[in-house]
């Protein structure tokens, strides 16, 4: 297929392509109990590595089905052979880092082995298939850093492993350049509509196992006043997280690809984005699982970084992505993360679910703040358009 003729097929997101995320999604929960369990700065560190690890494989395989066409039958079968490999390394967080080490990082390897060469090897156009050589040098880098921290103990462990998810995400970050080798993004033919709904789908599901892991916490607690209260705030939280992107903004990321003339760097910038969007919502569901569990007890450093912490990253990313694409709607974003940050450190002390009730007053504000500036912006882009 010529670059022109791909560049004119424009598709939908497929079934099998939301059968996968939802694989890949399953790792919040495992990444949610692992940090819940391992409860200390170590324990952060592990889930970032494994996190960081999790959304690299979705990200190189998502870019996959969609420069390579998932119609495609051999594409099909790339992504079906990807899912059953995430399946089983997704199971493995829990234990990647005590007795299972391997059972992790082989289809973790295995994974981007996978997708590099056989996309080196049947990318429809010369300059994907240079693109996708490149692709395969950075994990040539990784993939020994992978191997050799699962024959480690378990400290060095951490830090093989945290040096090749550092390269890794990079890699997705940079868009996996090489010395004297950087493709520009505007040479790739890319069904950009395609990827936006893609992420758009993601960010859904993200928040919808989120909910299910809130959820687990809330049948494990007593029922009380208490915890139904805690319960229920921490729902209009996410609920608010959801609407702080859905409510306008998600038109906002797809009117701006439509209108760019390099529609892959905005993409680009928003599959990176995922990476601190799923810390915190991780983070977010186990300060909520600690919040119900002991509505009335004592506040704590810990629960004050999980459960502001973790809209502070949710919240930002999104700040960083419309200031660096658009230039619009992320000042009010910024504003919220202080004010998060201020009601973090004043409730540091007080019970839980003074915490949650505080944490909703923010993002209510902040939803409703929104409202107003994704209207203007929106209203502001047709107008441009109109021009």
């Amino acid at each position: 297929m010529s670059s022109a003729s791909f560049a004119s097929v424009r598709r939908s997101v497929a079934p099998l392509e939301l059968f996968f995320d939802l694989v890949f999604v399953f790792a919040i929960g495992q990444l949610a109990e692992h940090l819940l369990h391992e409860l200390s700065w170590r324990g952060a560190a592990e889930t970032a590595v494994m996190l960081v690890a999790v959304l690299s494989t979705w990200a190189l395989t998502s870019f996959d089905a969609t420069f390579l066409d998932v119609a495609r039958a051999r594409t099909r079968w790339l992504v079906l052979a990807v899912m059953g490999l995430g399946l089983f390394m997704n199971a493995q967080i829990p234990h990647a880092f005590a007795g299972r080490p391997w059972a992790f990082a082989v289809p973790l390897v295995a994974i981007l082995l996978l997708v590099d060469l056989a996309a080196a090897v049947t990318a429809p156009t010369p300059v994907l298939r240079r693109h996708y050589r490149r692709v395969t040098a950075w994990a040539v880098v990784s993939v020994p850093l992978w191997l050799i921290g699962a024959a480690m103990d378990h400290g060095p462990r951490l830090v093989w492993w945290a040096v090749a998810a550092a390269v890794d995400m990079l890699g997705v970050w940079l868009a996996h350049p090489l010395p004297r080798d950087r493709l520009s993004s505007r040479d790739l033919v890319f069904d950009a509509e395609h990827m936006v709904e893609r992420i758009r789908l993601f960010i859904i599901i993200q928040l919808g196992e989120t909910v299910l892991t809130i959820g687990t916490a809330i049948s494990g607690a007593p029922v009380d006043a208490a915890t139904v209260t805690a319960g229920l705030g921490v729902f209009v939280a996410l609920v608010c997280l959801c609407a702080s992107y859905f409510q306008g903004g998600e038109d906002i990321l797809a009117r701006h690809v439509a209108a760019t003339a390099d529609k892959l760097l905005p993409v680009r910038r928003a599959v990176s984005g995922q990476y601190p969007t799923l810390a915190g919502l991780v983070a977010l569901a186990v300060g909520a699982e600690l919040a119900i569990s002991h509505p009335t007890g004592h506040g704590s450093t810990t629960l004050g970084l999980l459960l502001f912490g973790g809209p502070i990253l949710y919240v930002i990313t999104q700040a960083w992505w419309y200031r660096a694409s658009t230039g619009q709607a992320w000042g009010v974003r910024l504003l919220a993360c202080l004010a998060l940050a201020l009601a973090g450190a004043v409730t540091l002390r007080l019970p839980p679910l003074v915490s949650v009730l505080v944490l909703d007053l923010v993002l209510v504000a902040l939803v409703i703040a929104l409202r107003g500036v994704h209207h203007r912006v929106l209203t502001g882009m047709a107008s441009g358009t109109r021009a």
